[in-house]
């Protein structure tokens, strides 16, 4: 890969088992990507997928190097599998769409000619949704709604079909969070910004991921990773609520005072049941805010790639190893040297005669 020239445009396709559609997003892709006239590279995201969408990805790769497939080690989520696939991309632009063809390729020639002409981000932005319950454009339009404004961005009609420049995705990937939200990333970075209307078709094959639940757990989560409104509305809504306690304590003081207070318990039980559950409810905005710091401190990564092994085997040794080592000649053992060579112990002199002190003045004196 690194040997490789660096091709003009990468093409990110997360895929989540979508082994019906993959060998047709792939064939529509690479159609349209020849009429540009440009090199090309198509990075497909495996985010675990529990189908034949793996196989898929591995013989189109093998029919054309330009299909490189990533594979991660399990189901990230689809921000995790975009991060990889940029990660990955070489490309002097990055393409990121999605693989069941409701991005329609047809698009790529127009986001393309509208980054050779010098904008940095060129942005996919949904004309039509298609076919959408109106729970899910409510849930849509409410999400949308608050990511633009913690963004200071219009997310009207977003996508994750974009085109980025080189520059863009350096930026991108220089940003420190784990937890990541695309869109919001691309619209606070900033750049020099365009969009492109599309409608979004029906999908090729299979059927969508995303159940009504997992949107509103995606959703929550990247509120809370990417906005502070929840903070905001609590504090909020705190304040209201002592302004409010303010005045009722006022009023009861004065009536009272005026002995016209009201009897029994009503009031004060409704009070407390109110203020309680404020208080709970606040104190849960600040655990999720508290557990996404959490998330971020122990700093895991957002994705693991799943490498191939190598074809390597542990082999028995060889009968021409074990001729080599058996003309090294091993070290002697240790003899003992002869009888006649061995050092004697050195003889001592003899001890000198003893001394004689006093009793020899007779001869002397004689």
């Amino acid at each position: 890969m690194s040997g490789q020239p660096r091709p003009e445009l990468s093409v990110v396709l997360p895929m989540y088992n979508e082994e019906g559609v993959a060998v047709l997003a792939l064939d529509e892709i690479r159609k349209q990507l020849a009429q540009l006239g440009a090199s090309f590279e198509i990075l497909c995201v495996d985010d675990g997928s529990a189908d034949g969408t793996l196989a898929a990805v591995m013989a189109a790769a093998a029919a054309d190097p330009r299909v490189q497939p990533v594979v991660l080690s399990r189901n990230y989520g689809k921000e995790a599998a975009l991060a990889a696939g940029m990660s990955c991309a070489r490309g002097a632009a990055v393409l990121l769409m999605d693989s069941d063809l409701q991005h329609p390729p047809e698009l790529i020639p127009e986001l393309v000619a509208r980054w050779r002409s010098g904008f940095d981000v060129v942005n996919a932005v949904k004309t039509d949704r298609g076919k959408e319950g109106p729970l899910y454009r409510s849930m849509a339009w409410t999400f949308n709604r608050l990511m633009g404004s913690s963004a200071n961005a219009s997310f009207h009609g977003a996508s994750d079909f974009k085109l980025l420049d080189r520059q863009v995705v350096d930026a991108l990937e220089s940003l420190p969070e784990k937890t990541r939200f695309f869109r919001g990333l691309v619209a606070w970075v900033g750049f020099r910004t365009t969009e492109v209307g599309f409608q979004v078709a029906p999908r090729a094959g299979g059927t969508t991921k995303w159940s009504t639940l997992e949107l509103m757990r995606y959703s929550l989560r990247n509120l809370i990773s990417f906005s502070e409104f929840p903070l905001k509305l609590v504090a909020a809504i705190g304040f209201s609520t002592l302004l409010f306690a303010g005045v009722v304590a006022i009023q009861t003081l004065y009536r009272y005072l005026t002995g016209t207070a009201f009897t029994g318990f009503t009031t004060v039980i409704l009070l407390q049941l109110a203020l309680g559950g404020l208080l709970l409810a606040s104190v849960g905005v600040v655990a999720l805010y508290l557990a996404q710091l959490y998330a971020e401190v122990k700093g895991r990564p957002t994705f693991i790639v799943r490498r191939e092994r190598e074809q390597t085997r542990v082999d028995q040794p060889s009968h021409e190893a074990l001729g080599r080592r058996s003309t090294i000649p091993a070290p002697p053992a240790p003899s003992e040297p002869p009888r006649d060579s061995r050092r004697e112990p050195p003889r001592l002199p003899p001890p000198p005669p003893p001394r004689v002190v006093g009793g020899g003045g007779r001869g002397a004196g004689g």
